[in-house]
């Protein structure tokens, strides 16, 4: 079934997923959460399908969420004919074309699907990171190759480091005749003071029609810390922005609640409301301190592990030895 098919929820808005004529709820479910150890697999299960059947039906995974973990208990999630009812989503770390192709494979195993409607390049954080993807043995062609196959319909990539890194990949991409189908940042109160995503790289997005997929909003909890704003303050700042869905994280169904009560109540915001929300947060966002994602390494899982990225193309290993 074609996700532009899906039955919408009075709870929950739907949007157009950038040009490519499907929609998806406003609001996504974070696939990190569900994954974690203090959630069991019985909640996680029924926080997936409790979310499908209030309304939303943007599933976000990764290959290397939980050391698989998560892709493993949305699958399970997923039977029963909940599957056909979501767009769902994973990312893969590989930068190697045999590399992704492996984790690839891997997610649709997990998955317990022959298809999975996007797959994105996960965190692309570093300027050689686009080069890598992009080369003749790169896992751009993987995804090409399992688009052809029929493994996989949207292609678009994730960071969270840096704007200009975003921007770079846009280039790359457009350098080499492609337009990608989505891309994943950082969207929240605190993005908009420093190194801002909002106003470097979504412009440019909604230009090319690319499906703008935000997340971060609260930061896993970090900005809430900063006691300037409210859970929902955040939610709806990121859906006032172009998004076509806020993905976020929910590891108890009282967090899932807040989600949707969210999506229930926007409206969209007025420059004069928007400012306001915005002078609350200026200063504790001016030197990044509740987007540690921007000015740390904590939230790089590839830096910890960079043996999920693959080898470096054959023809740089050969400069390197001459």
């Amino acid at each position: 079934m074609s996700t532009s098919q899906l039955s919408n929820s009075a709870e929950m808005p739907n949007r157009e997923f950038g040009r490519t004529h499907e929609k998806v709820s406003a609001i996504g479910l974070g696939g990190w959460h569900i994954g974690l150890k203090h959630v069991d697999d019985l909640l996680s299960i029924r926080i997936v399908r409790t979310a499908v059947d209030r309304g939303i039906t943007f599933m976000d995974n990764s290959w290397d969420y939980n050391e698989g973990r998560s892709e493993i208990l949305m699958g399970k999630a997923l039977r029963d004919g909940y599957r056909d009812k979501v767009f769902l989503m994973t990312k893969i770390d590989g930068r190697s074309r045999s590399e992704a192709v492996r984790q690839l494979d891997e997610s649709l195993r997990r998955l317990q699907t022959d298809h999975i409607d996007l797959v994105q390049h996960h965190e692309v954080l570093r300027f050689e990171d686009p080069d890598r993807i992009f080369d003749e043995e790169g896992a751009h062609q993987a995804l090409l190759d399992a688009q052809q196959a029929g493994k996989l319909r949207f292609i678009g990539f994730t960071g969270h480091k840096d704007p200009h890194v975003h921007l770079c990949m846009l280039e790359v991409a457009r350098d080499r005749g492609f337009t990608f189908d989505a891309a994943q940042l950082p969207l929240n109160v605190m993005d908009a003071h420093f190194r801002s995503f909002e106003q470097l790289v979504v412009p440019e997005l909604v230009k090319q029609g690319i499906a703008v997929l935000g997340m971060k909003s609260m930061a896993n909890g970090i900005i809430l810390r900063s006691k300037t704003v409210t859970p929902t303050e955040c939610l709806h700042y990121a859906l006032n922005l172009p998004t076509s869905v806020v993905i976020t994280g929910c590891d108890s169904l009282a967090i899932l609640d807040q989600a949707v009560e969210a999506a229930r109540t926007f409206r969209p915001m007025g420059a004069d409301e928007v400012a306001a929300l915005l002078a609350k947060t200026r200063q504790a966002a001016s030197r990044g301190e509740f987007e540690p994602f921007k000015t740390s390494s904590i939230f790089d899982a590839t830096a910890a592990h960079p043996e999920w990225l693959g080898k470096e193309p054959s023809r740089k290993r050969q400069l390197m030895s001459m």
